[in-house]
């Protein structure tokens, strides 16, 4: 009977089916545990505030419960904790303190043998600074231009109320520096390149000077009146500040322009707490990152994600098709067909690191190189194409999909049965007729399959884009309102190699941990949503064909 079982094949059915359940499991899990880890960061937690008395004396700690650890008696008394009461184990919290301009660190281990009262008061106040992390404190007095214009409960509604319109100045002159000052310094970059190729040409004469003195003129005359506003803006952003007090009851005077958010998170209700966590999750999708990418947003990082890939699908798919097409029908299938499908799978494992080394020695250096010498003499010795790059990032990753867009082509070129061909040859069609009007149509699923593959690797590589183009922090968007508008020299930002940088090369990594969890989440779900917006192209290009394979 058991024999019969196992002949029948059943088993290995049921093994195969338990391998995938198993895996399913695992993925759903470790997405969960990012997804908690990551989303949790942005809940306004409750402000604790310690009393606390150690070997050290007492003191009063104020800020977030982050963790709680089980230390054993013997690595509590090998690190140098005494264990009262005999107890088995050493229970720590690591608490978030901020105020890191004042104490020298964000976060702080404290053992719960030690605190005699632990309190959550109304009155405490979360302070999201430009710099220095958090403060966490009490907010005493609101003052402008040196003078209190608030106290006490007042200067609660008063502090947001002027946050409110410093934080719209600080769009104005953040919408001044990054669009119109660095729209004149693009000109005026511009007009000096081509100042220098008139040079190089010969062809630099006093009628030329003078037209781009008078061009540089107006420039700066722009330049000098946005400088006026931006001086306004910024005498207007310095009049406000915060006087709050720390846990030793020490006043600090904390400028309000350098304030990002204001909080009461003890004092908010569930209601409140849920409009400030999706409020929160906004801003880290659309804000762009500080502190060392460990505070602030990434959509610098999913803006050169998605645009990587974009040029990425772009580049690899017509290649990979028109490879494909010509393996499957125009290459006489012989010896030298089976090796280059044979070169072609093998690629296909090629470590992605010797991609990148293969882009920045070719593409970079031979072909960006070349280009530069060619049309590019006079930004010489900078160099334009010559260096790592948006565009030699798509095309190294283009290079390391090749692979398995050729494949999955060859594989769907492979099931049209070969009567679809033959009755369009004799309706007098031509081969290549027939290949882009039947052949290539009823491919379109296999293609789409292809580039789905492709999107979800290119998507989450690192390794080689950290020699082809992709940098911890870039000044600019790869694309804005500057003529070409789409600058494929520029470096840009990554939501993968910003994972690796915030978590392994942050210096404070307990302010990075979650970041990474949130950062993690979102390239998981950037990555399913191009892939699910490939696949219904791909699902009704299906529905569209299916009846003609039939």
């Amino acid at each position: 009977m058991i024999k019969a079982w196992f002949k029948s094949g059943a088993p290995w059915i049921w093994l195969t089916a338990g391998a995938v359940s198993i895996n399913l499991i695992l993925v759903v899990g470790l997405l969960g545990l990012i997804a908690v880890r990551g989303l949790g960061h942005f809940w306004p937690a409750d402000i604790v505030e310690y009393h606390y008395q150690d070997s050290k004396g007492q003191s009063i700690i104020i800020g977030e419960e982050v963790a709680t650890a089980l230390l054993p008696e013997a690595q509590a008394k090998a690190a140098g904790h005494e264990v009262l009461n005999n107890a088995e184990y050493l229970v720590q919290f690591l608490v978030k303190t901020g105020n890191r301009d004042i104490l020298g660190s964000d976060f702080r281990w404290i053992q719960e043998q030690y605190i005699q009262q632990k309190t959550e008061p109304e009155d405490l106040i979360a302070i999201e600074r430009r710099e220095w992390g958090n403060f966490y404190g009490r907010l005493l007095a609101v003052k402008e231009s040196g003078a209190v214009i608030a106290q006490g409960e007042q200067a609660w509604n008063t502090a947001q109320e002027k946050l409110l319109k410093l934080l719209e100045l600080h769009d104005q002159v953040d919408d001044l520096q990054d669009h119109e000052v660095a729209a004149i310094n693009y000109n005026l970059e511009r007009l000096r390149l081509k100042q220098r190729a008139l040079e190089l040409k010969n062809q630099w004469n006093d009628t030329v000077s003078q037209e781009f003195a008078a061009q540089k003129q107006a420039y700066e005359q722009q330049y000098q009146a946005i400088q006026q506003k931006l001086a306004e803006l910024n005498r207007e952003i310095k009049r406000t500040s915060l006087v709050v007090v720390d846990a030793n009851q020490k006043e600090i005077s904390v400028p309000l322009g350098r304030v990002v958010k204001l909080t009461r998170p003890n004092a908010m209700s569930l209601f409140d707490k849920s409009i400030e966590y999706v409020s929160a999750f906004i801003t880290f999708i659309t804000d762009e990152p500080r502190e060392a990418n460990t505070e602030g947003g990434i959509f610098p990082a999913i803006f050169g994600t998605v645009l990587m890939v974009l040029l990425m699908a772009i580049v690899v798919t017509p290649f990979g098709v028109i490879a494909a097409v010509y393996l499957r029908e125009y290459a006489k299938q012989g010896l030298i067909t089976r090796i280059i499908r044979i070169a072609v799978n093998n690629l296909a494992g090629v470590p992605s690191i010797v991609y990148g080394v293969f882009g920045l020695g070719f593409f970079v250096y031979i072909l960006g190189g070349s280009i530069d010498r060619m049309f590019f003499p006079e930004s010489a010795p900078a160099p334009v194409f010559g260096t790592p790059g948006l565009l030699w990032a798509s095309l190294t990753l283009a290079l390391l999909t090749l692979p398995v867009v050729i494949v999955a082509t060859e594989e769907g070129l492979s099931r049209i049965p070969k009567s679809i061909r033959e009755g369009s040859l004799a309706l007098g069609a031509t081969k290549a007729e027939t290949l882009w009007r039947t052949v290539l149509p009823m491919a379109s699923p296999a293609i789409m399959t292809g580039l789905i593959l492709a999107v979800a690797r290119a998507a989450g590589e690192v390794a080689p884009l950290m020699l082809v183009g992709v940098v911890k922090l870039a000044p600019t968007l790869p694309l804005d309102g500057n003529f070409p508008y789409l600058h494929l020299d520029r470096k840009f930002m990554h939501l993968g190699f910003h994972v690796y940088d915030v978590g392994f090369q942050s210096p404070n990594v307990e302010a990075a941990r979650p970041l990474v969890y949130a950062t993690s989440l979102l390239l998981v779900m950037v990555i399913v949503g191009l892939n699910m917006f490939a696949i219904a192209i791909r699902n009704n290009l299906r529905e569209k064909f299916r009846a003609l394979e039939n």
